[in-house]
C-alpha cells in the first residue's frame, strides 16, 4: 500500500512538473498532456490572407435563351467583377516570405495577410506556380517575424502525428490534430500533384495552412480534401515540404515563375504484368517508354525499356513520383539514378537541366487587321512544349496565346496548327503567309489535346 502512494505520489509530481513546462514533448507520456507547446511554437507563423481577384465576365443580352445563347457566344460584353477568396498562408523566411497556395492569391491583384498577434501587411507575389499550386508572397515593410523551419519531408511516415493550423471558413486561426494517412498520393481527383494525405481536419480557409510535426517543423502545406459534403471527410492533402523548399528558393533568387527540371522521358509505373514481362522479381519503379535525344537521362545511358527504380535513394513508383523528386531536387543538381536494363541492376549519374529552349521557337504575334488578329504561336520545342503542358511527342506550330479576332473564332492556348485552308502549317513563315491569304472563307484544321478539330468560320 506505501509503494502505492508513494508511486502515486512520484506520477503527480511528474505530472505537475511537466505541465508547468512549455516545450515540444519529447515522450509518449508528454504527449497525454497537451500539444499545446507545438501550437506556441508553430502558430505565430500561420497567417490569415484575405485576396482580391479581379475576373472578367461575359453579360450578353440573350444569356439563358435556349435559341439566341449558343449563336452569341463570345461576342457578348465583358465586365470586370471583384472576386474575394479567403485562406491561410505560412511565414519560412524572417523577412516576410510566405509560402501559401496558388489557387488562394496566384492571380489576386490585391493581397492583404494578417498574422496571429493582429498585425496586418500588404503583400506581393514573389512567385505563383499553378501546377504545384504553391504561391510565395512577400509581405511588404516585414522584419523579425516568426517562421517554421522546414523538415525532410521524405522523413515522414505513415502514422506519425500532425497538426494542420490554418483560418477555416474565416472563424479564425484553428488547430486540428491526426496522423499521417498516406504518401505519395496522385490521382485523377488531385491533378498532377503528389502529395502527403492526412486525417487531420482541412476545411475551405485552411488552404495554404501549415502541417506540422511534433517538433513544430513543416512537413506540407495544406492544398486539397477529398470530399462530397464540403466539409473535412478525414482525406486532406498537404504539398510535401522538399518541394515547398525548392520554390522558396527560386522564389527568393528572383525567379517568377517556377522552372522544373527535365527528364524528356515518358513511362508508365510498373505493375504486377508488366513486370513478369520485363523479367523483375516485382512490381517496382517506371519503366521508359518514350526518350528524347536531348534527355540528360539518355546522355547518362538511359534507353527506352529501362526501368528507374529511385532518384537519390527515394522510390519512383510512379511518373508523378519521379517528376516530384526531379521537382524537389531542382534544376543544375545531380541525382544518382538506379535503373534496371536487360542485363540487371544498374547505376548513373543525371545532371538536371531546365526545358531547353532550342531549336529556337520563333515566336510570332498577328496584329494585322487579318482573321488571325490576336494569335500568339511559337515553334514546338522542349521548353515551350513544358511551358503549354504538351507531350514530348508533339512537333510543329502551338499558339501561345489567343486575343481579339483569334480568341473570337475559338483558337485556344495549346492548339497545334495543322493546316490552313488546305495547306500544311509546319513553321511560323508559313502560319504568317496563310494568315494573310485573301480569302473570307476559313478552316483551320488543328490538334486540340488528342482530338483533331477543324474551325470553319468566314470573316
Amino acid at each position: 500500500m506505501r509503494q502505492m502512494f508513494v508511486a502515486l505520489t512520484i506520477l503527480a509530481a511528474t505530472t505537475l512538473s511537466l505541465a508547468a513546462e512549455t516545450r515540444v514533448p519529447q515522450t509518449t507520456a508528454e504527449l497525454s498532456l497537451s500539444f499545446s507547446p507545438v501550437v506556441k511554437k508553430s502558430a505565430p507563423a500561420v497567417v490569415n490572407i484575405y485576396a482580391t481577384v479581379l475576373v472578367e465576365e461575359r453579360v450578353s443580352p440573350f444569356a439563358g435563351d435556349p435559341f439566341f445563347d449558343q449563336f452569341f457566344q463570345g461576342f457578348s460584353e465583358v465586365q470586370p467583377r471583384l472576386q474575394n477568396s479567403l485562406g491561410s498562408g505560412v511565414i519560412v523566411s524572417p523577412d516576410g516570405i510566405v509560402v501559401s497556395n496558388f489557387h488562394v492569391v496566384g492571380q489576386a491583384t490585391e493581397i492583404r495577410v494578417v498574422l496571429a498577434d493582429r498585425r496586418e501587411f500588404a503583400a506581393s507575389v514573389l512567385l505563383a506556380d499553378e501546377d504545384s499550386d504553391l504561391a510565395i508572397l512577400q509581405l511588404n515593410g516585414a522584419a523579425d517575424l516568426p517562421a517554421l523551419e522546414f523538415r525532410n519531408s521524405d522523413e515522414v511516415e505513415v502514422g506519425d502525428l500532425v497538426l494542420a493550423i490554418g483560418n477555416p471558413f474565416g472563424i479564425g486561426q484553428t488547430v486540428s490534430s491526426g496522423i499521417v494517412s498516406g504518401l505519395a498520393r496522385s490521382t485523377v481527383d488531385l491533378g498532377r500533384g503528389y502529395f502527403i494525405q492526412t486525417d487531420a481536419a482541412i476545411n475551405p480557409g485552411n488552404s495554404g495552412g501549415a502541417l506540422v510535426d511534433l517538433n513544430g517543423q513543416l512537413i506540407g502545406i495544406n492544398t486539397a480534401i477529398l470530399t462530397r459534403s464540403g466539409g473535412s471527410n478525414g482525406i486532406g492533402f498537404a504539398i510535401p515540404s522538399n518541394l515547398v523548399k525548392t520554390v522558396v528558393s527560386q522564389a527568393k533568387a528572383g525567379a517568377s515563375r517556377f522552372i522544373r527540371p527535365w527528364a524528356g522521358v515518358t513511362g508508365q509505373s510498373v505493375d504486377a504484368a508488366l513486370a513478369d514481362a520485363l523479367g523483375l522479381p516485382r512490381p517496382d519503379g517506371v519503366v521508359l517508354s518514350e526518350i528524347h535525344p536531348e534527355s540528360p537521362f539518355a546522355k547518362a545511358g538511359l534507353k527506352a525499356g529501362n526501368v528507374v527504380l529511385s532518384l537519390d535513394g527515394a522510390p519512383t513508383n510512379t511518373p508523378q513520383e519521379m517528376i516530384f523528386r526531379m521537382a524537389a531536387i531542382g534544376v543544375g543538381n545531380t541525382v544518382v539514378v538506379d535503373y534496371v536494363t536487360e542485363n540487371g541492376p544498374n547505376r548513373a549519374e543525371v545532371t538536371l537541366i531546365a526545358p531547353p529552349d532550342t531549336p529556337a521557337r520563333k515566336a510570332v504575334t498577328i496584329v494585322e487587321d487579318v482573321a488571325f488578329r490576336g494569335l500568339s504561336a511559337a515553334q514546338i520545342n522542349p521548353a515551350v512544349a513544358s511551358e503549354l503542358g504538351l507531350s514530348m511527342s508533339k512537333s510543329g506550330v502551338v499558339v501561345t496565346a489567343a486575343k481579339d479576332m483569334a480568341a473570337r473564332v475559338g483558337f485556344l492556348p495549346g492548339d497545334v496548327i495543322l493546316g490552313v485552308n488546305g495547306k500544311a502549317i509546319t513553321t511560323t513563315d508559313e502560319l504568317l503567309r496563310a494568315a494573310t491569304e485573301n480569302t473570307r472563307r476559313w478552316a483551320v484544321d488543328l490538334l486540340r489535346g488528342e482530338q483533331i478539330l477543324r474551325l470553319r468560320f468566314r470573316l
